[in-house]
């Protein structure tokens, strides 16, 4: 996103999710990067699990496993639970979408095949989710892990509160 002060966007550290994009080009994206990772690392990108990221990639949403399922169901792929928890662990093992755990859901990473520490903003009117990146070496929490001489590997971080969007019709 570009602002004022920020005359260049960085879509590795920009949060995707609130603004307006060409979805068409965001969803090919990360089918584009999901194929090309695969194929670098010697990962098998079935069928199912390449619909499993694209119905994810379709929304800025996390959807849960059953949402997911039903929809891989009516592009027929079964509907056996299994079928889509297996797709949904790979993505996630293989950083191609992320569990919001507040949620229970999943939701398409915005910058795959990065190494980064998701931030996710959840609107609790319309369940949008938005990622940016978190940075948990500063701030509060890096000192608090320093302090106690621990150093941190992974965090997630989630926030709840209201998009650009709702807050904009609870205004009006």
């Amino acid at each position: 996103m570009t602002s004022p002060g920020h005359p260049k966007a960085d879509p590795a550290t920009d949060p995707v999710g609130f603004a307006a994009h060409d979805h068409g080009r965001c969803v090919a994206a990360g089918i584009a990067a999901a194929e090309e990772r695969c194929a670098d690392k010697g990962l098998q990108f079935t069928p199912v699990r390449r619909k499993a990221l694209e119905i994810l990639l379709q929304e800025h949403r996390a959807l849960g496993a059953y949402e997911v399922l039903d929809r891989l169901r009516d592009a027929g792929f079964g509907s056996q639970p299994p079928v889509a928890y297996r797709a949904l662990d790979f993505l996630v093992a293989n950083g191609f979408a992320h569990k919001i755990e507040r949620l229970n859901a999943f939701i398409a990473c915005a910058h795959p095949g990065t190494s980064h520490s998701p931030a996710f903003m959840i609107c609790r009117l319309c369940d949008s989710v938005a990622e940016a990146h978190a940075t948990p070496t500063r701030g509060a929490l890096g000192q608090a892990a320093r302090d106690a001489g621990f150093r941190i590997e992974r965090t997630v971080v989630e926030a709840e509160g209201v998009c650009p969007s709702c807050a904009e019709k609870a205004d009006a």
